[in-house]
C-alpha cells in the first residue's frame, strides 16, 4: 500500500469518524428532555456554531432588473454588473474594474464571461500587491422566447459556489480572504 493510499484511507476514517460523532450528539440533544439534559449537552449547546451565526431576520437579500435576452449586448450587460455591484456594501477604499473575457457558443445558449477584478490601492502603494477576481457568466438562451431574462451567475475566484444574483448576501470578507491569501502565498515564495 502506498503512503498516499495510508493517508486517504485515514482521512476517510477521520472523516467518518467527525460525522459518526456529529450525528451521534444531534441524536441525543433531539431525544433528550430538558430536565434530562447533562452538564456534557448543556457545554456542547453553548460551544456549537449556532450560538456563532447572526441572524437578521429583516435583512432584504438586494437585486437589480436584469437584461432579457432580446436586449441583451457586451456593453449592457458591463452596465448591468456595474448597477448590479453598486447594490452591494463595502469600503469605499475597494476599487474594481470590469472585463469582458469571451463567449462560448454552445448547442442551445451562448456564454458571456466577464471578470471583477478588485483591490484596494493606497497612497504608499498605489499597484495593489494582489487583486480578488469575481467572475460573472451571462447565459443567453437560443431556445427560450426573446422576452425572458438571461440567466446570471457569479463565483468569487478561489470558491466553488456558485452565485445567483438576490438569492445571497454579499460579503466583504470574501474578498479579503482572497486577497490575504494570496499576500500570504506570495510571502512564502522566494525567488
Amino acid at each position: 500500500m502506498s503512503t498516499d493510499d495510508v493517508y486517504a484511507d485515514q482521512a476517510k476514517r477521520l472523516v467518518d469518524e467527525v460525522i459518526d460523532t456529529a450525528i451521534k450528539r444531534l441524536e441525543t440533544n433531539l431525544s433528550l428532555t430538558e430536565r434530562e439534559r447533562t452538564f456534557e449537552s448543556l457545554k456542547a449547546e453553548e460551544f456549537s456554531r449556532q450560538s456563532t451565526f447572526v441572524k437578521d431576520e429583516n435583512y432584504e437579500v438586494k437585486n437589480i432588473k436584469w437584461l432579457k435576452i432580446e436586449e441583451f449586448s457586451v456593453e449592457k450587460a458591463e452596465q448591468k454588473i456595474n448597477e448590479f455591484i453598486k447594490t452591494w456594501e463595502y469600503e469605499d477604499s475597494w476599487l474594481y474594474c470590469i472585463d469582458f473575457l469571451g463567449d462560448d457558443p454552445h448547442e442551445f445558449d451562448t456564454r458571456y464571461r466577464f471578470r471583477v477584478r478588485w483591490s484596494i490601492p493606497t497612497r504608499r502603494k498605489p499597484i495593489p500587491r494582489a487583486t480578488a477576481c469575481v467572475y460573472f457568466s451571462f447565459v443567453v438562451s437560443a431556445i427560450k422566447p426573446q422576452s425572458h431574462p438571461v440567466d446570471v451567475f457569479y463565483v468569487f475566484e478561489t470558491n466553488k459556489l456558485v452565485h445567483k444574483p438576490g438569492e445571497s448576501r454579499f460579503r466583504e470578507k470574501w474578498l479579503k480572504d482572497i486577497i490575504e491569501s494570496k499576500v500570504l502565498l506570495m510571502q512564502a515564495v522566494e525567488f
